[in-house]
């Protein structure tokens, strides 16, 4: 009896292996477990890197378009500046340059002092030497059909010829003989280096020097006075004063038997 409730109380060997079966793990499934546990760990640590590196190198990227952006809207602003600098001072200067032209023109056609005007003079071709004039030397009137040649003559001319070319717009300069030389040299230059200028001596002048345009005169003490040359300025072929200006101031070179 009593060896065999011994034998009552032990399990039996297949009552063992399904206890063992039952409550033991497989050992293949506990390494794969653990496998892909450490697996999972490992690939998620690689992969959270990787985007924030791509992220941070998006901000990156971000903030370089940003500074670029900025510098271009500067360099942009810059030239934008400059350009209107530029603008403002080019404006200033015509600005400037346009009333310089305008007050100059305002000079050059003003009346030196001591203008003599003289109007409604007649304009008909007479060949008769001599004709008859009001003025001494005469401004206008008639005249003879052939203009004196512009240039310096140091022997008087006939007044129907030099009036001829005061029609044409030429400037007439007559002066005293006994008027110094260096004067005379001077009226000389005038005539040598601008066209529309004729020089000649006049006796019985009640000036030294008396310059004449068609319908305008002026009496000067000198050759030198600055008037003249403001005289010359105005009424030299002028379209405005001249009733034939620009037309040839050529003609014929007579002058007057001495």
């Amino acid at each position: 009896m009593t060896s065999g409730s011994g034998r009552g109380s032990q399990p039996s060997a297949s009552t063992k292996k399904r206890s063992s079966q039952a409550h033991d793990p497989q050992p293949g499934a506990a390494v794969k477990s653990k496998s892909n546990t450490s697996q999972g760990t490992a690939q998620g640590g690689t992969a959270q890197p990787a985007r924030g590196d791509r992220r941070q190198e998006m901000m990156k990227q971000r903030r370089e378009e940003r500074l670029r952006y900025a510098e271009k809207q500067r360099r942009q602003q810059l030239l934008t500046r400059i350009g209107l600098g530029v603008l403002a001072v080019v404006l200033v200067g015509a600005i400037g340059f346009g009333i310089y032209n305008w007050n100059q023109r305002r000079v050059d056609a003003k009346f030196p002092d001591g203008t003599v005007t003289y109007t409604n003079l007649a304009r008909d071709h007479d060949s008769t030497i001599p004709l008859h004039y009001d003025q001494s030397p005469p401004v206008g009137g008639h005249h003879n059909p052939v203009p004196q040649t512009c240039g310096f003559y140091s022997q008087p001319i006939y007044n129907e010829h030099g009036v001829h070319s005061l029609e044409h717009g030429a400037v007439w300069i007559t002066y005293s003989p006994d008027l110094p030389q260096d004067q005379i040299d001077h009226l000389k230059q005038l005539a040598e280096s601008q066209s529309y200028i004729l020089v000649s001596p006049y006796p019985g002048l009640d000036s030294p020097v008396v310059a004449s345009s068609w319908g305008h005169q002026l009496k000067l003490d000198s050759a030198t006075d600055s008037r003249l040359d403001q005289f010359i300025k105005v009424f030299r072929n002028s379209s405005k004063y001249a009733p034939e200006f620009g037309a040839a101031c050529s003609g014929t070179t007579d002058v007057q038997s001495s």
